[in-house]
């Protein structure tokens, strides 16, 4: 496995750099709006932040719109670790956020519509999110993400596309290596003040690995109308179906060697598999009282259930464990927004109140054959939140920007333990309030260039997910379910630097410096046969760089890059377990760097319709990641090549797609993700071997 020098990384970061300023162009390319931000649409270039939108041209043509990594690889300090597990979805991190993720993302607040896809506790899907009825995505890094509330390392925004003026019917089928098949079924109208979009996607794969085999069937519907000329009203419906994902679980170093595509220790044996089922409703409205304030007000219920069966220890009395969650969950939010002039200075602020309850009811047992043998846990876990938060932009001179916040959230969790004749009482409750300030300046040094400072406060509690389970104390490798509410929440400190620079009418570049020093950092302790425990590490810090940038060559060629650097470390020694980590040592699960770059060529000009061909490589570049606390167990960084084509034919008043992708190009072997403290050593998750994706979509107005 070939990992790249830091010489060779600077080489190819100043090489970017002189790519983007190099060619001349000729319109301004600085339009793409952005709300996370600011709380309210403004330019991203205007943002005060660390801020990117993914379009929904790039979403469409970076694959089949399964996995958020097949297009958010390009946002610099977002890494998604696509582990080719569907059981236990994407690793997805920001600025080290969320990267000791056992599953599901954590960290990050996800955002569908405006309406949360993140519990209280601060856990996630990434699957929530239809990418084939999604708009745009934006993803907000920095202190300013931290005004979002609990776990808010960062901040990934969806919108679904709106419906078109015209019924109209849309379909996509994609096939590709390893048994893929992706089908999506699209309607959308307009009919007088009401608009309607309606999606319905298919996913089969057998999968690279043994044991990986998965179906997937996902709904997203999306009702808009005007009740009056100021009331505008958004109802979401959406649910997410996934009968079978089985789990190949992790390797070892010589499992890794001998042949990355078999199953885990135990996957195969102990039929290990996940079955999801959850379904949301949904329903925000933006009353206009003038041009200048609104209110804008949302509510959600939702359920999920989850059944997982998970590996024992193989030999004569070999047993292994499931796990079932149902969960129920609801939360509402008001914000006002005003723009205004307070003594003469602009000002744009906004405030508000969410409140957000779930409750899940847990069992487990073990298994016999991947079927229920036992029930051996029974408890119901709750978690809430309570938070007010303010946050404004003012503008003190022609040349100055002020942006600050204040966010209080107070989280409560409780578990009531059904299950008693262990003796074992693990019921409990534990809660946590923080007030979290941000405070940031921007320089408005020229029409091209805006220079900008931020400071924020930041807290992240554990999640329910952390909770459940404690280290055995009679042995140093198992875990035990039970409820935990000793873990502490995190507090951490903020600090970034950023540029937003147009060096000429086509070209921009945004780069940004941070440090974050965190206390109390929530970190693996042992991870068994998917059951984790964690802990609490007394200090941690992380100090980075942000780069992207984007071009227009010529006409008809286009290149854009993203690049980011991170030394993420522990700053005091601890002890996990029995196992002493050192003062310097590596946080786990994080690259150490990350590239991504991207040159396309159009037949068409840019600024056209867009039809005819496109052709683009791609280059993505991942540093070295290691995978347990001591550092001694370590992937190498890898680099991979990809190749993409498309070609659009316009039929009638619609368009015909056809898309073709070669991935890993060079057939590298790599590591795609790592198990972090996996305690039977199992930490490796290979990434894919070359594969391809095949695919078309029609659009046809009735």
């Amino acid at each position: 496995m070939h990992r790249p020098s830091k010489r060779t990384r600077l080489v190819h970061t100043l090489t970017f750099l002189g790519v983007m300023n190099a060619f001349p162009a000729t319109a301004q390319t600085l339009q793409e709006v952005v709300v996370s931000a600011s709380r309210s649409e403004q330019r991203s270039f205007d943002a005060p932040a660390s801020v990117q939108s993914v379009a929904r041209e790039t979403i469409q043509s970076s694959g089949p719109q399964i996995n958020l990594s097949e297009s958010l690889n390009r946002v610099p300090g977002l890494t998604i670790l696509d582990r080719q597990n569907y059981a236990q979805d994407l690793q997805v991190s920001i600025r080290g956020f969320g990267a000791r993720s056992a599953f599901g993302i954590r960290g990050i607040r996800l955002l569908i519509d405006g309406i949360p896809a993140t519990t209280p506790d601060g856990q996630g899907q990434g699957s929530s999110i239809s990418l084939t009825s999604t708009d745009h995505i934006e993803v907000l890094r920095g202190p300013l993400a931290l005004l979002y509330g609990n776990s808010s390392g960062g901040v990934i925004q969806a919108f679904s596309k709106a419906a078109p003026k015209e019924a109209e019917l849309g379909y996509q089928y994609f096939v590709g290596s390893y048994g893929l098949h992706r089908a999506d079924y699209q309607f959308g109208d307009t009919l007088g003040k009401v608009a309607v979009l309606a999606d319905y996607s298919t996913m089969t794969i057998d999968g690279y690995r043994a044991n990986s085999a998965t179906e997937r069937k996902q709904f997203n519907g999306k009702i808009g109308f005007d009740a009056s000329e100021q009331l505008h009203v958004n109802l979401v419906f959406n649910q997410f179906d996934m009968p079978s994902a089985r789990d190949p679980l992790g390797l070892t170093r010589k499992q890794l060697q001998d042949d990355p595509s078999q199953a885990g220790t135990g996957a195969q044996t102990f039929f290990v598999r996940k079955t999801v089922l959850q379904n949301q409703l949904g329903s925000s409205a933006t009353y206009a009282i003038d041009s200048d304030r609104s209110f804008t007000g949302r509510a959600y219920y939702g359920t999920r259930d989850n059944l997982q069966y998970q590996a024992g220890t193989p030999g004569p009395n070999a047993g292994g464990a499931w796990t079932g969650l149902n969960r129920a969950y609801y939360g509402v939010g008001l914000q006002y927004n005003e723009r205004a002039v307070w003594s003469d200075v602009p000002v744009n602020w906004a405030a508000g109140y969410e409140f957000d309850r779930s409750r899940e009811f847990r069992q487990s047992g073990a298994a016999a054959l991947g079927q229920k043998a036992t029930t051996t846990r029974s408890e119901d876990n709750q978690a809430e939140n309570s938070d007010l938060f303010v946050q404004g932009n003012a503008l003190v001179s022609d040349r100055v920007s002020l942006t600050t916040g204040l966010r209080y959230s107070s989280v409560r969790f409780s578990s009531d333990d059904y299950y008693l004749a262990d003796n074992n009482n693990g019921s409990g409750n534990v809660s946590f309030q923080a007030t979290n300030p941000v405070l940031g300046f921007t320089f408005h040094a020229s029409d091209d260039l805006n220079l900008y400072a931020n400071y924020g406060k930041g807290f992240e509690t554990p999640t329910l997910a952390e909770m459940a389970y404690k280290n055995d104390p009679t042995s140093t490798t198992k875990v035990i379910g039970q409820f935990n509410p000793s873990l502490n929440a995190s507090s951490s400190q903020h600090y970034e630097l950023g540029s937003k620079w147009v060096p000429n009418a086509r070209s921009r570049i945004d780069f940004a410096i941070y440090q974050i020093d965190t206390t109390d950092e929530i970190v693996t302790s042992r991870s068994v046969s998917g059951q984790t425990a964690f802990k609490n590490a007394p200090g941690t810090s992380r100090t980075g760089w942000e780069l992207s940038g984007s071009t227009q060559l010529s006409p008809h060629v286009a290149f854009n890059a993203s690049a980011s650097m991170i030394d993420a470390r522990y700053s005091q020694a601890f002890t996990s377990g029995t196992t002493p980590v050192a003062s310097g040592n590596k946080l786990p699960g994080i690259p150490q760097s990350f590239l991504f770059s991207e040159l396309a060529w159009t037949s068409a000009p840019a600024g056209s319709k867009p039809q005819g061909m496109r052709l683009g490589l791609e280059m993505v570049q991942a540093g070295r990641i290691f995978a347990n606390d001591t550092n001694t167990e370590s992937a190498d960084g890898h680099t991979v090549f990809n190749l993409s084509a498309s070609q659009r034919w316009a039929v009638g008043k619609g368009g015909l797609n056809a898309y073709a992708r070669l991935n890993n190009v060079s057939d590298e072997r790599y590591v795609g993700s790592v198990i972090v403290n996996q305690a039977a050593s199992q930490f490796y998750e290979p990434g894919l071997l070359q594969n391809w994706t095949l695919g078309l979509s029609l659009n046809l107005p009735l």
